[in-house]
């Protein structure tokens, strides 16, 4: 363990040099992890923005790990006629989803809130301090990745939604051709609310101007939001849920009502009663394995929503209390930040804006979320979502101690979240792999009986591919790695990586050392 190394891993280099900013100049964990989703709220506006909401989990020093709950919330009242929301299809091009959007399709945001509530409780440092990095790139500008360039081109009909959201992804119109890689894009507009955001803080997306200008568009553009539910918001401190596996590994996660923790807990324990003592990565005993937690997970998870779009946390728990019991038998626009400060301080935050809901709010440079236009988080139907209720989410930020070591991660991806982390976890604990590879490996997805697996060259073992044209052979074969199984980031007492499907971007340093990117 080195105790004076500060770690960082993100989804995009901007992002993770906020943070590295910030722990250099000798800020804490969770003055770094703020600093970091203000400036991806710039940088990675197709994952997220002001307008949606997140989780965030928290080890400090000498205390027991904590998760910030400030994710969408549902309105007050439904509206009941003149509702703008329709359906778009995203182009993976193996694969499509259909997603909503409009202004019917936007849910309470709680980012800003979350912010505000980890910065009271945890930071050392002025608001405005950990939002210049923000800023300055939000005014100044930042070059297009090549991650960030196949987001836009999947989700095309939300960035030619309006002219204002093309302006905001850098198309010169609406007809204009979508952006390359290398161009440079700015949202001044954007820098300007982030600068007030952080000198006034969250009263002005309570009941001040924010909250005036989100409330007036939704009232006279066909969404549900009003003035009451923006005032109302308040996010949630919750112990997060904790297992044991075997007697040397602990983990820690998003707790209810949040389905995340509750699906990774369910493959975690399956793939430990599963997966045989002595095999191999990509063998068949470990696919056979992997199928079958996926499989699980998935029963589960859809037992849980039959019936309604925020869960009860009873009926979660239930499912937990079940994952541990001996008896138990096996047969999308996210993003995640990672980090670990000097003095052994974790802090993680798992961000979303949905898709963004294809309007802008005017003057203010950020696209609010469409959560209530998300089929994963509406199974029983579009518009029967319950009043005044927190949406449950598939984000998992999650910390695991592990011979010797804690390690904090997490991952975007939608309903991919949970298949990501748990087989990063069965890497790490199963196979003994380093962080980055355990991140860098192949991976699959199980969703509705159809499997999803990515076969690039040398993506698997030989007898992985075996297994594949026997058992599997129609399942969709991505033929390279891909964002659609997610981006996992992790922070480690002894490493850091980043996830390349995404792109992402690692570092390590010690304060006041002026330590490059890595």
């Amino acid at each position: 363990m080195e105790p004076t190394v500060a770690r960082v891993a993100s989804g995009h280099a901007e992002t993770t040099r906020a943070a590295a900013e910030v722990l250099r100049d000798g800020g804490n964990a969770v003055d770094a992890l703020i600093a970091a989703v203000w400036t991806a709220c710039v940088v990675e506006p197709v994952f997220c923005s002001p307008g949606g909401g997140g989780h965030a989990l928290l080890r400090m020093r000498r205390r027991a790990p904590v998760v910030l709950d400030c994710f969408v919330q549902t309105p007050r009242v439904r509206r009941d006629a003149d509702i703008d929301f329709y359906p778009i299809h995203g182009n993976f091009g193996t694969t499509q989803q259909e997603f909503h959007v409009g202004m019917g399709s936007v849910a309470v945001p709680g980012l800003v809130a979350g912010l505000e509530a980890l910065h009271r409780r945890h930071a050392t440092r002025p608001m405005r301090e950990l939002a210049a990095h923000a800023i300055g790139q939000a005014r100044s500008g930042w070059t297009l990745n090549a991650v960030q360039v196949e987001a836009m081109q999947i989700l095309e009909p939300i960035v030619r939604a309006t002219p204002e959201a093309a302006q905001m992804f850098g198309l010169a119109s609406q007809q204009a051709a979508l952006p390359q890689v290398g161009n440079r894009v700015d949202n001044p507009a954007l820098g300007d609310a982030i600068e007030a955001l952080a000198a006034e803080g969250s009263e002005s997306f309570r009941s001040g101007h924010v909250a005036s200008v989100i409330a007036r568009e939704s009232i006279n553009g066909g969404g549900h939001i009003t003035l009451d539910d923006l005032a109302r918001y308040r996010v949630r401190w919750r112990r997060p849920l904790h297992w044991a596996l075997g007697r040397n590994v602990r983990i820690w996660s998003n707790p209810p009502p949040a389905f995340g923790g509750i699906m990774v807990a369910l493959m975690t324990r399956a793939l430990e009663r599963c997966l045989p003592p002595g095999a191999s990565f990509g063998s068949a005993a470990h696919l056979d394995a992997l199928i079958a937690a996926m499989r699980a997970s998935e029963q589960q998870r859809l037992a849980l929503e039959a019936s309604e779009n925020t869960v009860d946390r009873r009926a979660l728990q239930q499912a937990f209390e079940s994952v541990a019991a001996p008896s138990l038998q096996v047969s999308r626009g996210t993003t995640h930040i990672s980090v670990r400060d000097a003095e052994g301080n974790f802090a993680g935050m798992t961000i979303s804006n949905g898709e963004g809901c294809g309007r802008v709010v005017p003057g203010l440079g950020f696209m609010l979320n469409n959560m209530l236009g998300e089929q994963d988080l509406n199974r029983s139907g579009f518009g029967q979502w319950p009043t005044g209720q927190r949406m449950s989410s598939m984000m998992a930020p999650t910390l695991i101690e592990h011979q010797g070591s804690r390690i904090l991660l997490g991952s975007g991806g939608s309903n991919r979240i949970r298949t990501a982390i748990a087989q990063v976890l069965c890497n790490l604990m199963h196979f003994d792999m380093p962080l980055d590879q355990a991140i860098r490996a192949p991976r699959m997805h199980l969703e509705f009986g159809e499997l999803a697996i990515e076969t690039g060259p040398d993506a698997w073992p030989a007898p992985a591919m075996s297994w594949l044209e026997q058992t599997y052979p129609s399942a969709t074969r991505w033929p390279k790695a891909s964002l659609y199984f997610g981006g996992t980031h992790a922070a480690a007492d002894n490493a850091q990586a980043a996830d390349p499907r995404r792109l992402g971007t690692s570092w390590a340093g010690e304060p006041g050392v002026g330590n490059g990117l890595i």
